[in-house]
């Protein structure tokens, strides 16, 4: 085991808007190792690919990476699972899975994040029909307080607790995965769009693909930027030519207003391999050069309509922040800290510029615009921690089911942090 008390490949996070605290940090080599650390030491997180944009993972005890322990890929296809190791990227995964002819049903916008700290964060994709990535965990293997490893399943009793987990109750070290089989997907964006026009029907428009996403600068409030259609090759019927009068994009876009398509998935509905279609950019590209924060809030679908005029309502305070904002569904699951427990969503996600004080001094506007429609933070991005003890239990109606879960794994607080105990867990 490599241990040192300044390694320089976790010093910050990958937007650099934060530095952690860790005192040591090491690499095991062996799951024997790990349960070594854990152990012996009095505060433990694992860092995956850092993509947080928060302190949830942070430690003042020891950081864990993951790069140094066996990875593992196992397909059974009898029961469509695969099992993974929880620091492989889902981009690591996915060409193994499509040479084999399965599938994930959906993936992230990026493939660069790792499995564990997608899963333990609620992170999703996007379609009306489509769970997020921690609702297609049928079991995971987990390294408790104690340096033993636990194994629980869809079935378990309280299993759904397990799943999005905040990284409170020990080191996720593989994750089961439901799989389907491999499929195709082609790709269509389409530029400006009415806004109005969206929200008179914005089930057809979620609706026209498999996977939809929908990309507001709100420098031009009545106007989405742009709609980027994932549709399945195997899908019925053909994508219309315009949609609420907006055309196809001529040539690749991104996101971003004049910046280059080079690095997104390719688009212009040719059709291609699930993961190389179903995230915006490709695992060849460094994401972007990291000067950016995020921001998400997930909102019932059946509020989704009141959401989006809501934050019509602040666009004059949103662009100046702002490099864009996106908007897409996901479908409800059971997983206690899903956001998306009990209901339909639709996630409302802002990549800011690279300006935190002013980033946290908006938040609170936006929270209290979304908050009252049942709006939930997506648990690795920034939002306002200020009160977050109160009003988790209202948001999250098995929060008390998860604390008691972990005081029951974790009784010395081994994995807790700062960032939980402002959670009141």
């Amino acid at each position: 085991m490599t241990s040192t008390p300044s390694h320089p490949v976790a010093a910050r996070n990958w937007a650099s808007n934060l530095t952690y605290a860790a005192a040591t940090v090491v690499a095991p080599r062996s799951l024997d190792e790990l349960a070594e650390v854990v152990r012996t030491s009095a505060r433990v997180k694992a860092l995956g690919s850092r993509h947080c944009f928060n302190t949830i993972a942070d430690t003042d005890g020891v950081h864990i990476l993951s790069s140094e322990l066996p990875a593992e890929i196992s397909i059974d296809p009898g029961r469509r699972i695969v099992r993974a190791s929880a620091g492989l990227r889902y981009g690591d995964l996915a060409p193994v899975l499509h040479r084999e002819r399965w599938a994930l049903a959906n993936l992230a916008s990026l493939p660069h994040i790792s499995l564990a700290g997608a899963v333990a964060t609620g992170t999703h994709g996007s379609g009306d029909a489509v769970t997020s990535l921690a609702a297609a965990v049928a079991g995971l293997e987990l390294l408790t307080a104690d340096g033993e490893l636990l194994t629980v399943r869809r079935g378990d009793p309280g299993f759904e607790g397990f799943v999005v987990s905040l990284g409170a109750l020990g080191i996720v070290t593989a994750l089961e995965l439901d799989i389907v089989p491999a499929f195709e997907v082609a790709q269509t964006v389409y530029e400006r769009l009415p806004l109005e026009a969206v929200l008179d029907d914005l089930d057809a428009v979620t609706g026209l693909g498999y996977s939809v996403s929908m990309f507001h600068t709100w420098r031009e409030p009545d106007v989405v930027d742009q709609l980027w259609v994932k549709r399945r090759a195997d899908a019925v019927g053909a994508l219309p030519d315009e949609v609420l009068g907006a055309a196809k994009a001529a040539v690749t876009r991104h996101p971003l207003p004049d910046v280059s398509a080079e690095s997104c998935t390719d688009q212009l509905g040719a059709p291609g391999p699930w993961f190389a279609r179903l995230p915006h950019f490709k695992l060849e590209f460094t994401p972007s050069n990291g000067d950016e924060l995020q921001s998400e809030f997930l909102v019932p679908r059946r509020h989704a309509v009141a959401a989006i005029r809501e934050l019509r309502g602040l666009a004059g305070a949103v662009a100046p922040l702002l490099q864009v904002c996106e908007l897409r569904t996901v479908a409800g699951d059971d997983l206690w800290l899903s956001p998306a427990y009990g209901t339909d969503v639709l996630g409302l996600h802002f990549t800011w510029r690279p300006d935190q004080p002013g980033v946290e001094r908006l938040l609170p506007a936006i929270e209290s615009a979304l908050e009252p429609l049942g709006a939930r933070p997506h648990w690795g991005k920034l939002f306002t921690l200020d009160g977050a003890a109160e009003r988790m239990p209202r948001l999250y109606p098995r929060w008390n089911d998860f604390g008691a879960l972990r005081r029951r794994l974790d009784p010395r607080g081994v994995f807790g942090n700062g960032f939980l105990a402002r959670l009141g867990l």
